[in-house]
């Protein structure tokens, strides 16, 4: 889930179903030379409601860390940096890496280049510890934080070592104050473009994930992506958007696009195109995370849209007039469960050479009201969650091949269905 300047923040939580990752790894030897593809478990977690703005299904991948190997379990996540790991044993937490039983371990001093630069990134700056080393900290909009030493380590991905991986071994009192979440994982492992992230640590090229509509099953290749699969559709690419300069509110090393506009039905919304481009401190972002669940738009364009999909369901769909009901604190758009979802108009993102259509149960997600079924709109208000950014979440991106091209710096998507392209991929059904 995205971080930095947009406040967002990761819940660590669980209940379990299967999933899988396939990890196609690079060798230090070349950067063209590439591993046989390693399929690994990967697990969905459920989390509780403490965060207005969770990710609702979380993916966690078991992996070794450490020499001898310690088993962990860490949470895949598009919208951070700095991988981390708890280190310290404490009674929330049931998973834990001991540094002090692995001979592979070493802690980054603060007088290092690498606490001096490769930090750079990171929303709160690397220090001096008592002892010397380099000290990082995370911190999410919840007031939560976690910190402690950022350290290289082998980490073990299918058997396939990775030395000298960068990550913060962390020691600080937990990572949100429910210590039911804390207890079902050991980490985080970051994905985005920051220079502590795993993708650029290990110079991935490409990689691409595709979820199935049922969070059940998917894949994320490393490594590779769209290109070598010939019975996939074509992708539609939009160019990645960078900052020239540094600006308070704009998250340099996310997955940035640029939203040009929306659709409901066929209709565009008439919006003025400034809406969609960050403004003089940054804000107004639009990033791509699959690390959060659901959609955020800023409040004059969430508006905008709930006005105009009210008026295209009227006498199609009933309202849940129940102000004191906002789904994740941010969606107050709820149905009674309609007659057919597929009578529904969808709502398309349009992006910079691309669209991305939400129909169907991508559209209205069921939960629960006491003890009725309802439907809620999978758009949100971001302005009631205090973040100053668009955010694409994953539920939106169920059964889509989403590639991201990092060296031609874009995303690229196209429609298709998750299930079988696991097959096709080998993973069984």
């Amino acid at each position: 889930m995205a971080s930095s300047k947009s406040s967002l923040s990761h819940p660590l939580h669980s209940l379990t179903i299967p999933l899988f990752i396939l990890l196609q790894i690079q060798t230090c030897v070349s950067s063209s030379q590439i591993q046989k593809p390693l399929l690994l478990p990967l697990k969905t977690q459920t989390p509780s409601r403490k965060l207005s703005f969770q990710h609702n299904v979380t993916l966690t991948v078991s992996l070794t860390v450490g020499s001898p190997p310690q088993n962990v379990s860490m949470v895949l996540d598009t919208g951070s940096e700095l991988s981390w790991l708890h280190c310290k044993k404490l009674p929330n937490l049931n998973s834990t890496f001991n540094p002090l039983l692995s001979s592979s371990y070493t802690a980054t001093p603060c007088n290092s280049s690498i606490c001096k630069t490769q930090t750079r990134d990171l929303i709160l700056p690397s220090s001096c510890d008592p002892n010397k080393l380099c000290h990082v900290m995370v911190s999410y909009a919840d007031a939560s934080s976690i910190e402690g030493t950022l350290a290289a380590e082998t980490f073990t991905i299918g058997g396939e070592a990775q030395q000298g991986t960068l990550f913060g071994c962390m020691d600080a009192a937990g990572y949100t104050s429910d210590a039911n979440e804390d207890s079902k994982t050991t980490g985080l492992m970051g994905m985005n473009r920051g220079s502590l992230s795993l993708v650029t640590q290990m110079a991935l090229p490409k990689f691409s994930y595709c979820i199935s509509g049922k969070d059940a099953s998917g894949f994320l290749l490393l490594g590779g992506g769209a290109a070598g699969e010939p019975w996939l559709g074509p992708l539609k690419y939009t160019p990645l958007v960078t900052a020239t300069t540094s600006l308070p509110y704009f998250d340099r090393v996310a997955y940035t696009v640029q939203l040009e506009g929306i659709k409901v039905s066929e209709k565009l919304l008439q919006l003025p195109k400034s809406v969609f481009v960050p403004d003089h401190t940054g804000a107004g972002q639009t990033m791509v995370d699959s690390g959060t669940q659901f959609t955020f738009l800023l409040g004059s364009v969430y508006s905008a849209l709930k006005v105009e999909f009210l008026e295209q369901t009227k006498g199609m769909l009933t309202r849940i007039e129940d102000p004191n009901f906002v789904f994740e604190g941010a969606m107050d758009l709820c149905y009674h469960a309609p007659a057919s979802l597929t009578a529904v108009p969808a709502v398309t993102l349009v992006f910079e050479g691309a669209e991305m259509r939400v129909s169907g149960e991508r559209l209205l997600y069921r939960v629960r009201k006491g003890s009725d079924w309802v439907y809620c709109f999978t758009f949100g208000n971001s302005d009631l969650l205090g973040i100053e950014a668009y955010v694409i979440g994953h539920h939106h991106q169920q059964n889509v091949w989403m590639e991201f091209d990092l060296v031609n710096s874009r995303v690229g998507f196209t429609e298709t269905t998750c299930d079988l392209a696991s097959q096709r991929l080998g993973l069984s059904p």
